[in-house]
Protein backbone atom coordinates (compact mmCIF):
# COMPACT_ATOMS: atom_id res chain seq x y z
CA UNK A 1 0.00 0.00 0.00
CA UNK A 2 1.53 3.36 -0.87
CA UNK A 3 0.65 6.94 0.24
CA UNK A 4 1.59 10.53 -0.82
CA UNK A 5 4.80 11.57 0.07
CA UNK A 6 3.29 15.29 0.39
CA UNK A 7 1.15 16.85 3.08
CA UNK A 8 -1.50 19.93 2.77
CA UNK A 9 -0.56 21.97 5.57
CA UNK A 10 2.74 23.29 5.50
CA UNK A 11 5.42 24.88 3.04
CA UNK A 12 9.28 25.49 4.53
CA UNK A 13 9.37 28.16 7.35
CA UNK A 14 11.18 30.33 5.13
CA UNK A 15 9.18 29.73 1.92
CA UNK A 16 7.54 33.63 0.52
CA UNK A 17 6.67 31.81 -2.90
CA UNK A 18 2.59 32.47 -3.45
CA UNK A 19 2.18 34.73 -0.19
CA UNK A 20 -1.38 35.68 -1.68
CA UNK A 21 -2.48 32.06 -1.65
CA UNK A 22 -4.36 30.71 1.09
CA UNK A 23 -4.15 27.75 3.44
CA UNK A 24 -4.20 24.48 0.82
CA UNK A 25 -7.10 23.07 2.75
CA UNK A 26 -8.90 25.78 1.78
CA UNK A 27 -8.81 25.87 -1.54
CA UNK A 28 -10.94 23.65 -4.33
CA UNK A 29 -7.86 22.25 -6.10
CA UNK A 30 -5.20 20.79 -3.79
CA UNK A 31 -1.89 21.69 -3.36
CA UNK A 32 0.23 19.34 -1.45
CA UNK A 33 4.39 20.50 -0.94
CA UNK A 34 7.02 18.34 0.33
CA UNK A 35 7.83 17.72 4.03
CA UNK A 36 10.86 15.91 5.10
CA UNK A 37 10.66 12.85 6.71
CA UNK A 38 11.85 8.97 6.34
CA UNK A 39 9.79 5.99 7.10
CA UNK A 40 11.56 4.13 9.55
CA UNK A 41 11.72 0.02 9.23
CA UNK A 42 9.44 -0.18 12.33
CA UNK A 43 7.15 1.89 10.63
CA UNK A 44 7.07 0.21 7.89
CA UNK A 45 6.30 -3.09 9.63
CA UNK A 46 3.53 -1.45 11.07
CA UNK A 47 2.01 -0.52 7.67
CA UNK A 48 2.46 -3.92 6.47
CA UNK A 49 1.14 -5.73 9.51
CA UNK A 50 -1.54 -3.51 10.71
CA UNK A 51 -2.40 -0.88 7.86
CA UNK A 52 -5.02 -3.76 6.52
CA UNK A 53 -6.31 -3.49 9.71
CA UNK A 54 -6.60 0.07 10.83
CA UNK A 55 -5.92 2.16 7.66
CA UNK A 56 -9.11 3.55 5.44
CA UNK A 57 -9.00 4.22 2.40
CA UNK A 58 -10.82 7.79 1.14
CA UNK A 59 -13.94 6.95 -0.87
CA UNK A 60 -15.76 9.88 -2.22
CA UNK A 61 -19.27 8.57 -0.45
CA UNK A 62 -19.93 8.55 2.97
CA UNK A 63 -18.22 6.03 5.55
CA UNK A 64 -20.60 3.94 7.55
CA UNK A 65 -18.50 4.57 10.86
CA UNK A 66 -19.99 1.73 12.30
CA UNK A 67 -18.85 -0.62 10.02
CA UNK A 68 -15.41 1.20 10.28
CA UNK A 69 -15.04 0.73 13.60
CA UNK A 70 -16.43 -2.70 13.97
CA UNK A 71 -19.14 -0.84 17.02
CA UNK A 72 -21.22 2.44 17.66
CA UNK A 73 -19.79 5.06 19.67
CA UNK A 74 -19.47 8.23 19.51
CA UNK A 75 -16.98 9.72 16.82
CA UNK A 76 -13.69 12.34 17.16
CA UNK A 77 -11.92 13.47 13.83
CA UNK A 78 -8.86 14.14 14.18
CA UNK A 79 -6.76 16.41 11.39
CA UNK A 80 -3.08 16.19 11.36
CA UNK A 81 -2.07 14.08 14.84
CA UNK A 82 1.86 14.60 13.58
CA UNK A 83 3.64 11.30 15.00
CA UNK A 84 0.59 10.30 16.92
CA UNK A 85 1.63 10.73 20.41
CA UNK A 86 -1.03 12.55 21.78
CA UNK A 87 -3.51 10.75 19.78
CA UNK A 88 -2.58 7.10 21.36
CA UNK A 89 -2.68 8.88 24.76
CA UNK A 90 -6.04 9.97 24.57
CA UNK A 91 -7.67 6.97 22.51
CA UNK A 92 -5.99 5.06 25.86
CA UNK A 93 -7.80 7.15 28.10
CA UNK A 94 -11.39 7.47 26.15
CA UNK A 95 -11.89 4.10 25.01
CA UNK A 96 -15.42 4.35 24.12
CA UNK A 97 -15.07 6.98 22.03
CA UNK A 98 -14.01 6.26 18.00
CA UNK A 99 -11.25 8.43 16.26
CA UNK A 100 -10.80 8.66 12.81
CA UNK A 101 -7.39 10.12 12.26
CA UNK A 102 -6.42 12.26 9.01
CA UNK A 103 -2.43 12.84 8.29
CA UNK A 104 -1.01 12.04 4.85
CA UNK A 105 2.81 12.65 6.55
CA UNK A 106 3.73 8.92 6.07
CA UNK A 107 6.32 8.52 8.41
CA UNK A 108 3.73 9.93 10.94
CA UNK A 109 0.81 7.75 9.42
CA UNK A 110 3.74 4.54 10.34
CA UNK A 111 4.39 6.11 14.00
CA UNK A 112 0.40 6.16 14.54
CA UNK A 113 0.32 2.24 13.32
CA UNK A 114 3.01 1.17 15.79
CA UNK A 115 1.88 2.86 18.67
CA UNK A 116 -1.87 1.41 17.98
CA UNK A 117 0.11 -1.95 17.82
CA UNK A 118 2.07 -1.65 21.09
CA UNK A 119 -0.49 -0.60 23.17
CA UNK A 120 -3.58 -2.82 21.79
CA UNK A 121 -5.73 0.15 20.55
CA UNK A 122 -8.63 -0.75 18.78
CA UNK A 123 -10.56 2.87 18.77
CA UNK A 124 -8.77 4.53 16.16
CA UNK A 125 -8.58 4.65 12.40
CA UNK A 126 -6.56 6.37 10.11
CA UNK A 127 -7.46 8.27 6.77
CA UNK A 128 -4.02 9.15 5.02
CA UNK A 129 -6.11 11.96 3.00
CA UNK A 130 -6.88 16.06 2.40
CA UNK A 131 -9.35 16.23 5.83
CA UNK A 132 -11.60 18.94 3.54
CA UNK A 133 -12.23 15.96 0.80
CA UNK A 134 -13.24 13.63 3.82
CA UNK A 135 -15.67 16.30 5.42
CA UNK A 136 -16.68 16.86 2.18
CA UNK A 137 -17.55 13.70 1.21
CA UNK A 138 -16.93 10.73 3.68
CA UNK A 139 -18.84 11.96 6.42
CA UNK A 140 -22.60 13.26 7.07
CA UNK A 141 -23.28 16.27 8.94
CA UNK A 142 -23.98 15.79 12.11
CA UNK A 143 -22.16 12.76 12.58
CA UNK A 144 -19.09 14.25 14.60
CA UNK A 145 -18.93 14.09 18.58
CA UNK A 146 -15.74 16.05 18.24
CA UNK A 147 -13.24 17.31 16.71
CA UNK A 148 -9.43 18.17 17.74
CA UNK A 149 -6.66 20.26 15.83
CA UNK A 150 -3.71 20.42 17.66
CA UNK A 151 -0.86 22.76 17.33
CA UNK A 152 -1.80 23.28 13.53
CA UNK A 153 1.26 25.33 12.07
CA UNK A 154 0.80 29.18 13.09
CA UNK A 155 2.36 30.53 9.83
CA UNK A 156 4.51 33.58 12.17
CA UNK A 157 4.92 35.62 9.25
CA UNK A 158 1.62 38.25 8.80
CA UNK A 159 1.72 37.78 5.66
CA UNK A 160 1.29 34.17 5.88
CA UNK A 161 -1.55 34.13 8.13
CA UNK A 162 -3.69 33.47 5.48
CA UNK A 163 -2.20 30.14 5.39
CA UNK A 164 -3.53 29.42 8.26
CA UNK A 165 -5.93 25.97 8.73
CA UNK A 166 -8.44 27.77 11.38
CA UNK A 167 -10.46 30.46 9.38
CA UNK A 168 -13.91 31.11 9.59
CA UNK A 169 -14.93 28.74 6.61
CA UNK A 170 -13.59 25.60 7.67
CA UNK A 171 -14.61 26.60 11.16
CA UNK A 172 -18.06 26.41 9.66
CA UNK A 173 -17.36 23.17 7.52
CA UNK A 174 -16.61 21.48 11.36
CA UNK A 175 -19.26 23.11 12.80
CA UNK A 176 -21.95 21.78 10.96
CA UNK A 177 -20.17 18.07 11.12
CA UNK A 178 -20.66 18.17 14.47
CA UNK A 179 -23.72 16.60 16.66
CA UNK A 180 -25.82 19.20 19.06
CA UNK A 181 -23.93 19.31 22.10
CA UNK A 182 -20.35 18.33 20.17
CA UNK A 183 -17.13 20.01 20.34
CA UNK A 184 -14.25 21.46 18.62
CA UNK A 185 -11.30 21.33 20.41
CA UNK A 186 -8.04 23.17 19.29
CA UNK A 187 -4.47 24.22 20.63
CA UNK A 188 -1.54 26.00 19.97
CA UNK A 189 1.37 27.37 21.41
CA UNK A 190 2.00 30.73 19.33
CA UNK A 191 -0.39 33.67 21.18
CA UNK A 192 -0.54 35.73 17.68
CA UNK A 193 -2.80 32.42 16.27
CA UNK A 194 -4.42 31.77 19.63
CA UNK A 195 -6.06 35.15 19.30
CA UNK A 196 -6.78 34.60 15.70
CA UNK A 197 -8.87 31.01 16.92
CA UNK A 198 -10.51 32.51 19.38
CA UNK A 199 -11.69 34.89 16.75
CA UNK A 200 -12.92 32.80 14.26
CA UNK A 201 -14.75 30.24 16.48
CA UNK A 202 -16.63 32.72 18.80
CA UNK A 203 -18.10 34.19 15.52
CA UNK A 204 -19.38 31.15 14.16
CA UNK A 205 -23.15 30.85 15.07
CA UNK A 206 -23.41 27.51 15.63
CA UNK A 207 -20.69 27.16 18.51
CA UNK A 208 -20.74 28.00 21.70
CA UNK A 209 -17.33 29.43 23.59
CA UNK A 210 -17.05 26.70 27.06
CA UNK A 211 -15.05 29.36 28.66
CA UNK A 212 -14.51 32.97 29.24
CA UNK A 213 -11.62 33.12 26.10
CA UNK A 214 -9.42 30.00 26.42
CA UNK A 215 -10.02 26.82 28.34
CA UNK A 216 -8.38 25.28 30.84
CA UNK A 217 -6.36 22.32 29.45
CA UNK A 218 -8.93 19.55 29.38
CA UNK A 219 -7.38 16.08 31.30
CA UNK A 220 -7.32 13.62 28.28
CA UNK A 221 -5.26 16.31 26.15
CA UNK A 222 -1.36 14.69 27.38
CA UNK A 223 1.40 17.61 27.88
CA UNK A 224 4.13 16.25 24.48
CA UNK A 225 7.81 16.10 24.75
CA UNK A 226 7.61 19.31 22.50
CA UNK A 227 4.90 21.05 24.61
CA UNK A 228 6.96 20.16 27.50
CA UNK A 229 10.33 21.71 26.48
CA UNK A 230 8.37 24.83 25.49
CA UNK A 231 6.80 24.94 28.52
CA UNK A 232 10.03 25.14 30.46
CA UNK A 233 11.49 27.81 28.49
CA UNK A 234 8.49 29.56 29.25
CA UNK A 235 6.38 29.14 26.11
CA UNK A 236 2.58 29.54 26.75
CA UNK A 237 -0.01 27.16 25.32
CA UNK A 238 -3.58 28.01 24.77
CA UNK A 239 -6.77 25.85 24.62
CA UNK A 240 -10.34 26.92 22.92
CA UNK A 241 -13.31 24.55 23.55
CA UNK A 242 -16.25 25.32 21.71
CA UNK A 243 -19.85 23.12 21.99
CA UNK A 244 -21.73 22.84 18.97
CA UNK A 245 -25.22 24.91 20.21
Amino acid sequence: MTFPDTVPHDLPPGDDAGDDKPHPLHRRLKSFVKRAGRTTDGQARAFAELGPLFLIPYQPEPLDLTAAFGRAGPTVLEIGFGMGEATAHIATVLPETNFLCCEVHEPGVGALLKRIGEQSLSNIRICAHDAVDVLDHMLRPGSLAGVHVFFPDPWHKKRHNKRRLIQPGFVKKLAEHLQPGGYIHCATDWQPYAEQMLEVLSAEPLLRNTAEGYAPKPGYRPLTKFENRGIKLGHGVWDLVFHRA
